[in-house]
């Protein structure tokens, strides 16, 4: 296959190609020429409106499978992922069975010759994901676990927290936390605050992360090793990471697209597709999340994609579960995004930073690189329905409704994905 983009907006903080427009010309999986000068192919897509980046990471998704297949497998997230704009997806151990033995790791894995999206395991740290017992870790890392983490379920134990990061040091492993103080948000189901006193709904409020971050970063101090806090929610939290980086600590963070965009209000009408666990925060703690995530304080963001079937969120709200499909959408909710955030910042924030702290290789936009791109219109509608949705689960607020913002290309190699109205 050989495919040439013209004249398509590039958009790479790192390199020197940032806000250029160049010919992209593409030839058995590999990127061949980069150029200002003019070129022919078979195939071509004029990417004056398009933008192109090395392709996305996504660094916490649920895919369900195994045990869980009727919400999400492999096929339906991998399908998800690629129209969404992702070449690698790490997923999250919280599977029947568990993450926790090489056979779970070879299995998610299996695929990735043959597929476009490159599926990356996360090892359970403990047993079932209890929080009780380790899991052979140094083992799940050789089987090909790229980090560890109990996924949605934190890691409450302080002295298995404090030997997981001992163990991790080894091989400088990264171990991902989920902060949240169970006994704090206990029967909690969404932001405590104004509205969830106007609801009736009982909240869970910031200071069961907090408390955990503060504890955390504590153990990685008198421990070392590497830690990263998945979904982070409050300012406090950030001022909490903000000042373990100054201190050298090897900590990093993320924050899902939707904790950017939504807000508690919009839980008014009792909508279980809001219902996510963070809860969905205030305008304000919104406002401040995005100034973390430009400012690089946030380092990644994510998708947090958490497939649930209908008969998980058509319940009376207090009874629904947590979570929200999102990895298709993500081309949407980044061109709403970056209203406020520079686009290179986000998209910095799906491709060089996940890669960098899960130490994946980082794709290059340069001649005789294999190509590993996503190509996406920040100004294309489409709708999220029936039709459109690959995901076998359909837990989102945008469902049936107008979107702006597609990924139209997805290059990994010799594996593509293109939306055949840009071709001529």
């Amino acid at each position: 296959m050989e495919v040439l983009i013209k004249s398509v907006e590039i958009v790479d903080r790192p390199s020197p190609l940032h806000n250029k427009r160049r010919n992209l010309l593409i030839k058995n999986g590999v990127i061949q020429k980069i150029t200002t000068a003019t070129l022919n192919a078979p195939k071509v897509i004029d990417g004056k409106n398009l933008k192109l980046s090395i392709g996305w990471c996504d660094m916490r998704a649920h895919f369900c499978d195994p045990g869980f297949e009727s919400r999400e497998d492999l096929n339906s997230g991998r399908s998800a992922a690629s129209r969404g704009g992702f070449t690698d997806v790490l997923l999250q151990p919280n599977t029947s069975p568990v993450v926790e033995t090489k056979n779970e790791v070879s299995y998610l894995r299996s695929g990735n010759s043959q597929e476009l999206t490159q599926l990356h395991v996360t090892g359970a740290v403990t047993r079932g994901n209890q929080g009780k017992e380790l899991t052979e870790m140094l083992d799940l890392h050789h089987a090909g676990a790229v980090a560890f983490s109990d996924g949605y379920e934190p890691l409450w134990h302080t002295d298995v927290f404090g030997k997981a990061l001992q163990y991790l040091k080894k091989h400088e492993g990264l171990l991902i936390n989920r902060a949240d103080d169970r006994m704090l948000s206990a029967h909690g189901h969404m932001n405590e605050g104004i509205h969830s006193t106007l609801l009736g709904i009982r909240g869970i409020p910031k200071l069961s992360e907090e408390l955990m971050i503060a504890r955390d970063l504590a153990l990685l101090e008198y421990h070392g090793g590497r830690l990263h806090f998945a979904n982070v929610s409050s300012e406090v939290s950030l001022g909490l990471i903000k000042a373990a980086k100054r201190k050298g600590l090897a900590v990093s963070c993320d924050v899902a697209a939707h904790q950017l965009i939504y807000h508690d209000g919009l839980l008014e009408d009792f909508d279980t597709n809001y219902k996510v666990n963070p809860p969905l925060r205030d305008p304000k703690t919104i406002k401040n999340l995005r100034k973390a995530l430009q400012e690089g304080l946030i380092d990644v963001l994510v998708s947090d994609h958490h497939p649930q079937d209908e008969e998980g969120k058509k319940l009376e709200f207090d009874l629904a579960c947590f979570g929200m499909i999102g990895i298709q959408e993500m081309p949407a909710l980044i061109s709403q995004l970056a209203a406020d955030i520079d686009l290179g910042r986000l998209i910095e924030a799906l491709t060089y930073a996940p890669r960098k702290l899960l130490n994946l290789p980082i794709p290059s936009l340069k001649p005789g690189q294999p190509a590993v791109l996503t190509l996406f219109d920040p100004n294309k509608k489409w709708i999220l329905d029936d039709r459109s949705n690959q995901s076998r689960s359909r837990n989102s607020p945008q469902f049936g409704k107008e979107l702006i913002g597609k990924a139209v290309a997805v290059f990994n190699g010799t594996k593509s994905l293109v939306d055949p109205s840009i071709l001529k």
